[in-house]
């Protein structure tokens, strides 16, 4: 009886691709033998995602640029945890996308089913809709100020 999971030793190519961006995980259903381990396979999912995952490293840039204009405009501390937390949450958001897909795709394999499908699109729109969320919020506190700003600047030229 043959299996229908590829094992370790498979020739496929396609495991030799995924095997070459992740970390040697052979007794992966094993507990982390040290809190260190632990945070090094976390970090090992950040990496894997900032590479392969065009959208996370959209919304590391976009994230990374909402902080920057918090820290211009001195938004206050509170502001700037609610900009993080929301930030925070679309990243964590589209972690659990690429780990979804990822497990869909190993269930699935390259054939279709509508199931497969749903259980995708669910999880982008939960990156979707944290994303809207986190503009909304984000453009809530930020706007204002920033247009404050632009406003100041803008007197002496309009005077």
């Amino acid at each position: 009886m043959t299996s229908e999971i590829p094992t370790p030793n498979s020739e496929s190519t396609d495991k030799k691709l995924i095997h070459s961006m992740k970390p040697n995980r052979d007794l992966s259903w094993q507990v982390a033998s040290s809190l260190l381990v632990s945070f090094r396979y976390a970090w090992a999912g950040v990496t894997y995602a900032f590479v392969t995952q065009r959208n996370f490293r959209i919304h590391v840039f976009v994230g990374f640029l909402a902080i920057a204009l918090s820290i211009y405009l001195k938004l206050s501390v509170v502001e700037m945890a609610i900009i993080g937390l929301t930030i925070g949450a679309v990243l964590a958001m589209e972690l659990l996308n690429t780990a979804l897909e990822s497990v869909v795709d190993l269930t699935v394999k390259q054939t279709y089913h509508e199931l497969a499908k749903i259980a995708k699109d669910c999880a982008a729109a939960a990156v979707l809709v944290s994303s809207l969320a986190a503009v909304g919020i984000a453009g809530g506190l930020i706007i204002p100020k920033l247009w404050t700003h632009i406003w100041f600047l803008l007197q002496p030229v309009l005077h």
